[in-house]
């Protein structure tokens, strides 16, 4: 009766036999696929790539074969896991774009810096590269151990010879089970150098560091050229094993005609392709976060130094687009480096001195091996020199022996009991031929065994001292870099961290914004100084019932802080609102500043620095008259799409901002002439979403205007919307508990209209009015008398009381530099420089 078959099945843990199968797998993909050796910096596919070029005789001195024929040769003998895989290595070596130094010379399309995909097997060619054979030199003189292969018919070397330090020297990229490598390549000369030096210590019993072997390697060197940033990234890695080298692209401005200029890049980053930098920044121009470049194209070709032409608007500055281009495209980007590589087996992540020590630690061991081989040649030859030499002595009597014998076997019995020839000698004198009996053969007979007595001297020398062998072991890669390094193609360059606000002057501007959303920079001397009750100059264009409603000075370092009537706030620097000419519309906010269906901007002030003293507070002001304190610490990180600034009721709307020190007064202006002072300490401090406190008590017609710290002037500037306006001392308003109904600041009539703007400054200032139509006045207060209370003031500005021209925005102007500004400050003791607000002065 046969056994029952269940007898044969076995019950396993699942779990243990899956954790089993799973690291298998993985050590099979590091050891044997993705991960290169630190002897020869080659990964098992390539190894076996280069060797079967061996044994097909495609060597440096030989013709191309098809790439086809070299891929079926690997795969049939040494890698059966399918041609994509060799023939993906085969070309990437073949590619100088990829490596620095190419092992395998490449005949036909292999592909392109651009990423193109090489053409198939069967039209390209391929033989192995003079470099390559270096790689190889010696591998048939029992310098590195073989492995049978897949099937046990041939066997493969396990790690090539190399001469050279080919990890460090082309690199390597690859990403395995848990683990990825990302060893950057370096210049042949100055890695052979490092060597030596390393060497030179080793022969005087020095130490070599790392500091040293730096100083000969300064960094990677790309084989697409390319900028490094900076050093500290580099050290890092080749201390540690691991760090991230910025690379930029070499980019030169040039001019053209009609004063514009072009960008053009001539080398990219490594493994960095034109076409998707092409792509993204016509992506960035499309999206508007890049604005100025009008034409971008592929400049590249035969003959050609220009990867990509880049050409600008005439109104921009190349710098800052430069600098743009460096921050949002590829045009400068980072390298990862991970040394990781097989040491002895395993993977292991390697510092820069440990991958040289394993390399050299593998050079001894070839070159040992290599004399070893040489060596023991050398001795058989002479063993064998020194019966033939015997043989020719004796000539006669060996002939004789020979001759007497019955056959082959006996003849050399016969003359190893005779002479004390050893079998092997035996058969050589068997073997002799006639013309050894001459005395020109036994001349070279003798010349022979005395340079291999020589050579075998200088064997055993150099295996007996370790220096010497060191010393032999520099000379031939020092050949190696005479005949094939070449000079550093990546150069270096300081990491400034360059940011846009570096390359721009901090010149004065002015910021217009309109009802409607729309902003734009301007230069101050666009206006000129005109007298009190000038028509004024035509500042910007508007449209449709869009009146300016905002205008106040700043630098283009300022940050500008912008509060929309939902109560929300952003902040971008004044250098990225565009520069637009005084009659231009400028650009819509909308395109600034991620703002909802229904928001705009009610608010906005610069601020010189990005992290303001904590002992700060941002006061805001709502139209119904509601004040909220805030530390303007809460608001130093504001994300792009904004920051909740103060919690609304559903009908009303944040209108105002100012950043306020302890103790300072505040005055609040209405529409209808009303005006309150208070101590900001009235204020209590609130989070940054709260609602706040009431700070003015207001009629049902009525709403506030403005808010301002006395800190900014005293006296207090008021104009209405028919042109009328005046200047109060600041005194005559006494300081009130907040949420009051405040003093008459103003005397409304027909002929004067509501008030629109509300001022604290002094006669040394300066002030803009500006239309609703956009007719801009420049004028001094210089001369301006002071006037009480309630009272309407006097002519401003010239309006035409038919039409429907009314004043929509007042501003304060201050010096024209920014020296005699900050000087200016020093006197008035205003808020340190570090963090004026420099919008205030509205």
């Amino acid at each position: 009766m046969e056994p029952n078959v269940f007898d044969k099945v076995q019950d396993v843990d699942l779990k243990k036999t899956m954790e089993n199968s799973y690291i298998d797998y993985a050590m099979s993909v590091i050891v044997s696929r993705a991960i290169p050796d630190v002897r020869d910096g080659l990964k098992p596919v390539q190894r076996r790539v280069l060797y079967s070029l061996q044994s097909l005789g495609v060597t440096p001195d030989k013709k191309t074969k098809k790439c086809a024929t070299i891929v079926g040769e690997c795969m049939g003998k040494f890698h059966p896991h399918g041609d994509s895989s060799i023939y993906g290595a085969l070309v990437y070596m073949g590619q100088s774009w990829s490596m620095r130094h190419v092992l395998v010379d490449k005949q036909g399309n292999f592909g392109s810096d651009d990423g193109d995909s090489p053409a198939a097997m069967r039209y390209t060619e391929a033989k192995m590269s003079k470099l390559a054979g270096e790689m190889l030199a010696g591998i048939n003189k029992d310098t590195v151990d073989f492995m049978p292969n897949f099937s046990n018919e041939y066997d493969e070397p396990t790690v090539l010879p190399a001469k050279f330090p080919n990890l460090i020297v082309n690199g390597a990229t690859g990403i395995a089970v848990g683990m990825a490598t990302n060893i950057p390549p370096h210049n042949l000369r100055e890695v052979i150098r490092a060597v030596d030096l390393i060497i030179d210590n080793r022969i005087k019993d020095q130490e070599t560091t790392l500091e040293d072997i730096m100083k000969v390697i300064p960094g990677p060197d790309f084989p697409t050229g390319g900028i490094i940033l900076g050093h500290k990234g580099i050290e890092e890695a080749y201390r540690t094993g691991r760090g991230k080298i910025k690379l930029r692209a070499v980019c030169e401005i040039e001019p053209m005609q009609n004063g514009k200029h072009r960008i053009v890049v001539k080398e990219l980053p490594y493994l960095v392709y034109r076409s998707r930098v092409i792509e993204n920044i016509a992506n960035l121009v499309k999206d508007k976060k890049i604005d100025g470049i009008t034409y971008i194209n592929d400049a590249s070709g035969k003959g050609s130094t220009a990867k990509i032409n880049i050409e600008l608007r005439k109104d921009v500055n190349p710098n800052v687009i430069l600098n743009q281009l460096y921050k949002h495209t590829q045009l400068q980007t980072t390298f990862g480096v991970i040394m990781l590589c097989i040491v002895n087996g395993e993977p292991k992540i390697l510092n820069l001195q440990q991958v040289l020590d394993e390399y050299l630690k593998h050079q001894v061991n070839v070159f040992t091996r290599r004399t070893k081989y040489d060596l023991n040649k050398a001795q058989e030859r002479a063993h064998i020199l020194e019966a033939l030499l015997v043989a020719v002595d004796h000539i006669d009597e060996i002939v004789h022996t020979i001759r007497a014998a019955a056959n082959t076997e006996q003849a050399k019995l016969d003359l190893s009991a005779k002479f004390g020839f050893d079998e092997g000698q035996a058969q050589a004198i068997v073997d002799m031929r006639l013309r050894a009996l001459t005395g020109l053969e036994r001349d070279k007979l003798k010349d022979e065994y005395d340079e291999l007595e020589k050579k075998i001297a200088y064997y055993n020398e150099i295996l007996g001292d370790p220096k010497k062998m060191l010393g032999v072991i520099k000379s031939e890669i020092d050949v190696i870099a005479d005949k094939y390094a070449d000079d550093r193609l990546t150069k270096f360059g300081y990491d400034d961290s360059i940011e846009d606000e570096d390359l721009i002057p901090d010149d004065d501007i002015v910021i217009a914004a309109t009802r409607l959303g729309y902003v734009k920079r301007m230069s101050p001397e666009n206006f000129k100084q005109q007298n009190r009750g000038g028509k004024g100059i035509k500042g910007m264009q508007t449209i449709n019932d869009d009146i300016i409603e905002d205008l106040f000075m700043a630098t283009n370092h300022h940050y500008i802080m912008f509060f929309t009537n939902t109560g929300r706030c952003f902040r971008i620097k004044a250098y990225n609102i565009p520069e637009a000419s005084r009659t231009s519309r400028g650009t819509a906010l909308v395109n600034l500043l991620q703002l909802g269906s229904d928001e705009h901007v009610t608010a906005s002030f610069a601020l010189k620095d990005d992290y303001p003293s904590s002992d700060q507070y941002l006061l805001l002001a709502t139209k119904n008259g509601m004040v909220k304190k805030t530390p303007i610490a809460d608001y130093a990180n504001i994300r792009k799409t904004g920051l909740i600034a103060m919690t609304l009721r559903d009908d009303d709307q944040l209108i105002e901002a100012k950043l306020i020190d302890a103790g300072e007064d505040v005055m609040i202006g209405t529409r209808n002439g009303m005006a309150i002072r208070f101590n900001e300490s009235d204020v209590r401090v609130t989070g940054r979403s709260s609602m706040g406190v009431r700070g003015i008590s207001l009629d049902a017609d009525d709403e506030v205007i403005g808010m301002q710290k006395l800190s900014q002037g005293d006296y207090v500037l008021v104009v209405s919307e028919k042109g009328m306006g005046k200047l109060t001392h600041a005194d005559e308003f006494k300081a009130q508990k907040r949420g009051g109904k405040g003093l008459h600041c103003y005397r409304i009539t027909e002929k004067t209209g509501k008030l629109v703007g509300f001022k604290l400054t002094s006669k040394e200032r300066e002030i803009m009015l500006i239309t609703n139509e956009g007719v801009i006045i420049r004028m001094s207060l210089k001369d301006a008398k002071d006037i009480g209370r309630n009272t309407s003031g006097v002519k401003f500005m010239n309006i035409d009381p038919d039409s429907d021209t009314v004043i929509a925005s007042i501003a304060k102007v201050r010096e024209s530099t920014t020296e005699a500004y900050e000087a200016e400050l020093a006197e008035t003791e205003a808020v340190p420089e570090d963090t004026e607000n420099a919008g205030e002065d509205n």
